[in-house]
């Protein structure tokens, strides 16, 4: 029988493992959402919160330092503007480099349709804005995302106009195995895989 002053170890030793081994199972989410962001004229969904506060943008012409746009863009389940609509991508985007063409994106993706209706994620991180692709973390959740954790590749799906863009987002991220009940195999029914 084990001694009185080693019980405490020897439960430690035995039920920690058990414990992070219950907390490390996650299960993986992959969602494919573009993100439609209108910078001007009729229907924008992006505006400018903060212009020409910073010195001028040592390249991008008209641009400053530290400016910085309010975001509600609309997602879809594909490309065009004509495609099913999943949700809303709320946030904002500042030019965060006086020399380089970069953004930092704090976006929250609010879901709208299917298995994941009522859910969201939060996306946060650096943006080359000539990039292809440019990846953003995931860090974190609610609703039957809640605790999500991941990556995405933010790329250039389509440049309708000057003003207007359409983004794909990637977005692969794993939820703990116990999260609310969603599709078992951990994908969106609309648009994503």
């Amino acid at each position: 029988m084990a001694k009185p002053q080693l019980l405490p170890l020897l439960v430690a030793v035995v039920v920690a493992p058990l414990l992070a081994a219950a907390g490390a199972r996650r299960r993986p989410v992959h969602l494919r959402l573009y993100m439609h962001d209108i910078i001007g004229g009729p229907g924008a969904t992006a505006i400018h919160l903060i212009r020409g506060a910073g010195p001028p943008h040592a390249t991008l012409r008209g641009a400053y330092f530290g400016d910085t746009m309010a975001i509600d863009d609309l997602l879809t389940d594909g490309p065009d503007a004509g495609s099913s609509a999943v949700g809303r991508a709320q946030g904002t985007y500042m030019l965060s480099s006086q020399r380089e063409e970069v953004l930092v994106a704090a976006v929250t993706v609010v879901l709208t349709e299917g298995a994941y209706n009522g859910s969201t994620f939060a996306v946060a991180g650096r943006v080359g804005i000539y990039d292809d692709a440019t990846e953003l973390a995931v860090v974190g959740g609610t609703g039957k995302l809640r605790r999500a954790a991941g990556h995405l590749a933010w790329t250039t799906a389509k440049v309708v106009s000057e003003e207007y863009m359409v983004v794909e987002l990637d977005v692969h991220m794993s939820v703990p195995a116990n999260a609310a009940h969603a599709p078992a195999n951990g994908s969106l029914s609309v648009a994503m895989e």
